[in-house]
């Protein structure tokens, strides 16, 4: 199936997706955060499509907005996308888990709130996977500052 032909599924599903197709063979979706669950059942559920396989899930801070990019594969179809998602309340980020769809996304999920403070919805264990649980802060955040490790000058 052809990115075109991709698109065109998944763009019927709403009015509210912006496609690109980047420097990348993949084609990409960005989409609101209201529509990802939803979206992301379509995309693994749908025959045609069949994305039966996340094979990475990233956190990102773009500055203004943290998100997550998703990279989906359909083993048998041979096809990819990249879906990606955004929010802007850095205070309170808050994305809904795909872990009941792709059991993978459990662990990656909680890397995620680890390092950038996004929480999950509905994820059923979420809670800090590499830093101990008193740790301040969310390190992979461009606003983030190691006052235990700056130096003096």
């Amino acid at each position: 199936m052809t990115n075109q032909e991709i698109q065109n599924i998944v763009g019927s599903w709403s009015e509210n997706l912006e496609f690109t197709e980047e420097a990348s063979q993949f084609l990409n979706v960005t989409l609101p955060k209201e529509e990802l669950y939803s979206i992301c059942k379509k995309l693994k559920e749908t025959p045609e499509l069949d994305f039966d396989y996340l094979f990475c899930l990233t956190g990102i801070d773009w500055g203004k907005e943290l998100g997550v990019i998703y990279h989906f594969e359909s083993i048998d179809k041979k096809h990819n996308i990249v879906v990606k998602v955004k929010t802007e309340d850095r205070e309170n980020p808050v994305l809904d888990s795909v872990c009941d769809l792709w059991r993978t996304a459990e662990f990656h999920e909680m890397e995620v709130f680890d390092f950038f403070g996004i929480k999950f919805n509905n994820h059923p264990n979420l809670k800090r996977l590499f830093l101990p649980a008193e740790w301040d802060g969310f390190p992979l955040r461009k606003d983030y500052v190691d006052e235990a490790n700056m130096v003096i000058k």
